[in-house]
């Protein structure tokens, strides 16, 4: 079972306003998707929250904590949801499919989100070393726990490698997110969902086995 999210993480709820300072997040998001990080501004930012540019140095030190503060509360809120609903799902190839739906939904429901995360922060050196990383980081340890809660249980062959499965799957999804950010298709992100498991699953389940059918046959003399 994928472990529980670290609730050392306050983000914006630690804020004074925790209210403003999503606000402040929403419109960073908004101003970083459309203009980029170098070419937006404090200003841009400020205008867009309907807050003064002192009102967003009371919140975040910089425009790069901005930045980096989108990721670290959109996926710690995104894991906290995860966690919560795992819990009630029952065998690991359905929680791997729940896992690939909201991986895929989390980016098709906020193209803003998306655009900040394939265009900027995927380039980003310096976002490795954040506490925001390690916030992704233990997000995706999901997928690898569910995998090998599967390989133990004798659902998936037990002969996988749960990290290169896992990267197969973020890989697909985060190539079809960037190609949408960039050329606006494919329109359906989820509409990708029934054919990423299916062609997943045809690769690490384990295969049914046939029952066994026993017949007596008694021939008359």
């Amino acid at each position: 079972m994928p472990s529980k999210t670290n609730n050392s993480f306050k983000g914006i709820k630690a804020q004074k306003n925790p209210a403003k300072g999503a606000v402040i997040l929403k419109a960073a998001e908004n101003i970083f998707a459309q203009k980029g990080f170098h070419e937006a501004t404090i200003s841009d930012i400020a205008k867009n929250a309907e807050v003064s540019e002192a009102t967003i140095y009371e919140y975040f030190s910089s425009k790069e904590e901005l930045l980096f503060s989108i990721p670290a509360e959109t996926i710690h809120q995104y894991q906290e949801k995860n966690l919560e609903i795992l819990e009630y799902i029952q065998g690991a190839a359905n929680k791997l499919r729940f896992l690939i739906y909201r991986h895929l939904k989390l980016y098709a429901s906020n193209p803003d989100y998306a655009n900040v995360v394939m265009l900027i922060l995927k380039g980003n050196r310096n976002f490795l070393k954040t506490e925001a990383y390690k916030i992704v980081q233990r997000s995706a340890r999901n997928t690898t726990q569910v995998l090998e809660e599967g390989i133990q249980n004798g659902e998936f062959k037990p002969n996988l490698n749960p990290y290169l499965v896992r990267a197969i799957i973020w890989g697909t999804i985060e190539h079809l997110v960037t190609r949408k950010s960039l050329f606006g298709k494919p329109h359906d992100l989820l509409g990708f969902a029934d054919d990423i498991v299916n062609t997943i699953f045809s690769g690490i389940l384990m295969p049914q086995k046939e029952p066994t059918i026993n017949v007596n046959v008694r021939m008359k003399s």
